[in-house]
């Protein structure tokens, strides 16, 4: 027995952007369902994170995710368990009131919001963790304890891993809390890693500037002898073009292929531009694909800038930033879940136009 385990899918990303919503449409129409029809698959566990913004739902974007994803699930039958993540529920300390309950309404939907639950599938049993507020912190760890259940899925913080590329957790659950488990699969974290009995497996498909070569899909379980295949999403919103024109022959600019990039998110690199002309033919042919937003950025000191970070700056990154303010600041604030606060602040921040 085999089930499908997607990470955070974020329906209404980037302000609702329908550049995303289209994008998204692609990965479930050409990559998440024909694999699911193909294989046989009939079970599928989302780890949270269903809806991009916690407070408010864009008419237009739930439309789209109910036609390519919610509906497809009700009309192909699949038994489906979604769990509450951070970004599902209204208010920080408790998932009482939550997206999930109120706009998912499908019978062969399960969803998981205020408190864990211990499901079997084909005898396999497993513990289904929402995330982890003031309200049931308790009774969470309590499950975890006292669960026979060796798979655990949650939508966890977890110290010591990955949020994004570069940017590990120093906030959050020990992992020795996860010890007894054979298998722990979380959402949460966008990048995708594997540390011991537990694996953060990243989201679908690209949704900032920090998922860009990043490895994105979805992820089976093989329930009989727990081998996790991760199944690769291609499909690549964010693209950078390094632009040297120097020794370069006529037709350089011709050279680059542009034919996937309608819709997507570019930045040209510009490193030496000594021909405006041609430069400028790069950047008609890219308006004329219909890019869904450009930026150039010269890189005058020629560091071949690679890294986000490296081309709003070569210094710290603004986690680290944060954290450091947070730190020397005199409050009698809780620092850990201030600095909490300002993380969260920052993703969110990211997902915006």
């Amino acid at each position: 027995m085999k089930v499908a385990i997607l990470g955070d899918v974020h329906f209404g990303a980037r302000n609702d952007s329908p550049h995303f919503s289209k994008f998204f449409e692609k990965f479930y129409n050409d990559i998440f369902f024909p694999y699911l029809e193909a294989n046989h698959i009939e079970h599928i566990i989302q780890l949270g994170d269903v809806f991009d913004r916690r407070k408010f739902i864009n008419f237009a974007s739930l439309n789209d995710c109910n036609r390519y994803f919610f509906n497809r699930l009700h009309q192909g039958e699949y038994k489906t368990h979604i769990i509450a993540g951070n970004h599902d529920v209204f208010y920080k300390n408790t998932n009482n009131l939550n997206s999930l309950q109120l706009l998912i309404n499908k019978p062969n939907i399960e969803v998981i919001t205020s408190k864990p639950k211990e499901i079997a599938i084909n005898d396999v049993r497993i513990l289904l963790c929402p995330w982890i507020t003031d309200d049931n912190q308790q009774i969470t760890l309590e499950a975890l304890e006292q669960t026979k259940a060796q798979i655990v899925m949650g939508h966890f913080d977890v110290v010591g891993f990955e949020m994004f590329k570069g940017h590990i957790s120093d906030v959050g659950l020990d992992r020795k809390v996860f010890n007894k488990f054979d298998m722990v699969l979380s959402g949460h974290y966008h990048h995708k890693s594997t540390s011991g009995n537990i694996t953060y497996v990243g989201t679908p498909y690209e949704i900032m500037w920090n998922d860009y070569e990043d490895l994105k899909g979805f992820h089976v379980l093989d329930l009989d002898t727990r081998e996790l295949e991760f199944i690769s999403n291609p499909f690549k919103m964010f693209t950078k073009i390094h632009y040297n024109d120097i020794n370069q022959p006529v037709g350089y600019v011709n050279g680059f292929d542009l034919s996937d990039l309608e819709g997507t998110y570019v930045k040209v690199i510009v490193r030496n531009k000594t021909n405006p002309t041609w430069f400028d033919l790069l950047i008609d042919r890219l308006e004329k694909v219909g890019v869904a937003d450009l930026q150039v950025v010269e890189d005058h000191f020629h560091l071949d800038l690679e890294s986000d970070d490296d081309i709003v700056s070569q210094a710290e990154d603004t986690l680290t930033i944060l954290k450091k303010y947070v730190d020397q600041v005199e409050t009698n604030v809780d620092k850990q879940k201030l600095e909490g606060l300002m993380r969260e602040l920052y993703r969110e921040a990211l997902s915006v136009e």
